[in-house]
Formats: C-alpha cells, structure tokens, sequence
C-alpha cells in the first residue's frame, strides 16, 4: 500500500547521531547506562555478548511507549471523530447506541458498554472501504486533529527519548519494530515519517480483508471484524509470524507489554527489557496500577522480579516531546 507523507512536524531525531551523546535527552540516570551497556556487550567487537547483527532485533510498543496515550488512546479518538463524521450518511444513529452518545459528545456513555461497543464503533469507523482510502482518511485526521489536552498534533507528542533510542539501536545495527495493540493499518500511515519505522517493521491488530476487482483495479476492502488482536499473549504470536525471530531488546509500557517482555528477556543470553513508567504529571501523565489506559500493574512486579529496566519518564528525561 502506498503511503501518503506527514507533514514536517513529525520529523525523525536523525541528527542526534552526529552528537558525541547518543542519547542527549536522557538524564545520566541508571536507565541510561543499561542501554549504552547493552548495546556496547551485544556490538562490541570481541565481547563474549557480541550478537550477530541479523539477529539484532527491538521491539516497540506504540501507544505510551513511543508516544502519548492520554487522556485516550489516538486510534480510538480517530474511530469516535469517523463516526461524528459519517453520522449524516446514518440518521439512524441519532437514537441508536453506543452512536447516540459519540454524537452527543459524551464518549464515556458510548464506551460504557465494553468491549461489544467498542467493536461496532471500531467496525463502522474502519470498514467499508479500501485500504488506499482509509490510509487517505487516517492521514488526513492525524496530521490536522491535536491531542484534546495539549493542543498539539498527536505526531508532535512522540517521545524525543525514545526517536533517539530508535536511532542509536539503529545506527548499532539493529532492526528496529513496532509491536502495537493499535491497528496495523492505522500505524502503517504514519510509522515511516514518525519513527522511521518502515511499513513492513510494523506488526498490529490486525482487520478482516476481502479481497475483489473494481472497475479492473484489484483492492483490499476493510470489512468489519478482528482478524488477530496483537496484545497481551498475541504480541508474542505476531513476534514469530511477522518477524520470526526473537527479539533481544524490548520496550513497552503497560501489562499489555507484558507478554512480549517475557517472550524477549526470559533467556539466559544477553536481553533488555524495559518499561516507560509514566511518573511526569507535569510534562506528560503520571499513572500505573490503577489507570484504565495503559495500566501497568502485573508490570511493574515483573520488572522488580526480574530487574526489568524501569524508565523513569520524570527522572531519566530531560525532555519529553520534540520541540
């Protein structure tokens, strides 16, 4: 599928590498020297740690790992502004639920009734098009919609600590991906431009497809439905089907990640796990065990268990979004 380009905001931290420090927006902390250790153990020439560089594999989550999450997932803010979109084309959903409450701006009411009404909104929201047109409609709203809280566009509120993460597994010979709760399709639109993650490197949620001929032109159609949720034990499953190797470094930031985690550093040989820990009410959010968006609870006993790295967002940050 050929992607749309994203506007000059969303530009990738390339020149960090020019620096003498790899990592300028990470503070000095212990979080910092666990990467560079790795990184140098498992690249250095001559080190007992050295990995081949093929199987020099990361992985990343999206959502709250390589950018803001609150106060709601991106991609389900895309689905509740589709459907307030699309609502003249079904006079019906005036007085249909969960479609009502969206259409009264009252989100929480629609979203009230769990997974059932997620999955219709998702359903009408994503479907009923071709792949090309919903890359068009996904790259339209992401790069004109701001995040509701911080009026910035939600590519402009990417985590620069972690752009230039990306770059310094990459510049060691990494191949870096994103393993994402999120739709893959969704990602796909804007990964590349973000962080620079290619389409191929991106591994999520995945819809149902049909595929037909219209008008002597061959299409994917989005029909409605989940062909595979890449979370929680999924992350690992798509890990093998979509790279098919395991990875040796992995970053999340919820009991979502948990899985992946396990599936990375539960080995004897030389991993890295981490979690963005979510503790800066002043630049960001601050939350964990008990937050109905990227909640890590389950987490944060396994990083202490099996002394998982813990990024500290207030402590080990200098500076948060790209300015």
């Amino acid at each position: 599928m050929a992607l749309l380009p994203l506007v000059a905001a969303t530009a990738i931290a390339s020149p960090v590498l020019a620096q003498t420090d790899p990592l300028p927006s990470w503070a000095e902390s212990t979080s910092k020297a666990a990467i560079v250790d790795f990184v140098a153990r498992v690249t250095g020439e001559g080190s007992p740690d050295l990995v081949p560089e093929a199987e020099r594999i990361a992985v990343f989550d999206n959502d709250g790992t390589l950018w803001a999450e609150q106060p709601n997932y991106v991609q389900l803010a895309f689905a509740l502004d589709r459907i307030r979109a699309l609502a003249p084309e079904h006079p019906e959903w005036a007085s249909t639920e969960p479609y009502a409450s969206v259409l009264k701006g009252d989100d929480a009411a629609a979203l009230a009734g769990g997974e059932k009404a997620l999955m219709q909104i998702i359903a009408d929201s994503h479907s009923g098009m071709t792949t090309e047109e919903f890359a068009k409609v996904v790259h339209d709203w992401i790069t004109t919609t701001p995040n509701p809280v911080t009026g910035r566009l939600n590519t402009q509120m990417i985590y620069q600590p972690m752009l230039e993460l990306l770059d310094y597994l990459r510049a060691n010979g990494f191949e870096t991906y994103i393993v994402s709760g999120g739709g893959v399709e969704f990602i796909r639109v804007f990964a590349d431009a973000t962080y620079g993650v290619p389409p191929e490197n991106t591994v999520g949620t995945v819809g149902k497809l049909k595929y037909d001929v219209i008008d002597g032109q061959p299409v994917l159609l989005k029909e409605p439905g989940i062909a595979f949720v890449d979370d929680g034990p999924g992350k690992p499953v798509a890990i093998s089907t979509h790279i098919g190797r395991r990875p040796i470094a992995a970053f999340g930031n919820s009991d979502g990640d948990l899985q992946m985690l396990e599936y990375t550093c539960l080995q004897q040989t030389p991993r890295l796990c981490a979690f963005v820990h979510h503790t800066d009410a002043e630049r960001e959010w601050a939350y964990d065990r008990d937050s109905h968006i990227g909640k890590l609870n389950k987490g944060l006993d396994a990083a202490a268990t099996f002394n998982w790295t813990l990024i500290d967002m207030a402590q080990d940050w200098t500076t948060v979004f790209p300015q």
